[in-house]
């Protein structure tokens, strides 16, 4: 079974779709065959990959309307990358979620049939503690944080650890932190290095040593439907990305810890 891994972070603004798209093609770039699974109602990872949301079954139809995850996969959307959509459907999702039989799995229990077609299945979470992320958690092996390097970062990484540790307590006791990822560093500023040493301290091991550069071409990239290894591969944003998957394919997991 292809491995789990849940990005997430209830802060929004973090870049927590440009890393799920970036780390997905670059795991594809790197030679593994990988899902990513938009389960974000704003449908951005989507979107950012120049997928039109209408055309087919969505993330909606797998959750709700019991279509088989294969019916739901938008194949190579680019190379060695699959997709499965989603649309603003999903915003309403969760309130007929909670007429399922045990909700929390619906993910899991839907995916089953095609993890073992795939090395990663990355999932891109809601930015907020909902079901939908609930669901993502409980499926997942472990759990990708991105943090912005900004004043409010450690408030955020302290909230979603309570969140973990509830989710690993309750509901999916296998679940592990995979690490944290620093995006949006801007190596002028005295602030983006205090907050990465201040979460390295906090965290120590968990916390990869690529970090993603502030970019503007990280940041164009999702208006024309590319990832940035697509769209400008010789950026440092894509080195940074492409560095990062090499990372978290060596990276030792282990169940976390955190108090």
């Amino acid at each position: 079974m292809g491995r789990v891994i849940a990005v997430a972070n209830q802060k929004g603004g973090v870049g927590k779709t440009t890393t799920a798209v970036n780390l997905s093609a670059a795991l594809a770039a790197r030679g593994k065959k990988v899902l990513l699974i938009d389960l974000d109602p704003q449908g951005n990872a989507t979107s950012g990959l120049g997928v039109d949301k209408f055309q087919q079954n969505t993330v909606y139809d797998l959750l709700i309307n019991d279509v088989k995850a294969a019916y739901c996969i938008r194949k190579e959307v680019s190379e060695g990358l699959d997709l499965i959509p989603s649309t603003v459907d999903l915003a309403g999702a969760e309130i007929e979620m909670l007429d399922i039989d045990r909700h929390e799995f619906i993910l899991k229990r839907k995916i089953r049939g095609v993890a073992d077609n795939y090395d990663y299945i990355l999932i891109d979470c809601p930015p907020s503690l909902t079901l939908l992320t609930v669901n993502a958690l409980t499926t997942a092996d472990s759990i990708l944080i991105p943090i912005q390097c900004e004043f409010y970062a450690m408030e955020g990484l302290t909230q979603l650890m309570h969140t973990i540790q509830l989710v690993q307590k309750k509901l999916n006791p296998a679940l592990s932190v995979e690490g944290v990822v620093f995006t949006m560093f801007d190596a002028r500023t005295n602030l983006s290095q205090q907050v990465v040493d201040s979460v390295r301290e906090y965290l120590r091991e968990k916390v990869y040593r690529t970090i993603i550069p502030r970019s503007v071409r990280l940041a164009e990239a999702p208006s024309h439907g590319m990832s940035i290894l697509e769209y400008d591969p010789r950026s440092p944003g894509a080195a940074a990305y492409l560095n990062l998957a090499d990372e978290l394919m060596t990276f030792h997991v282990e169940p976390s810890n955190a108090q």
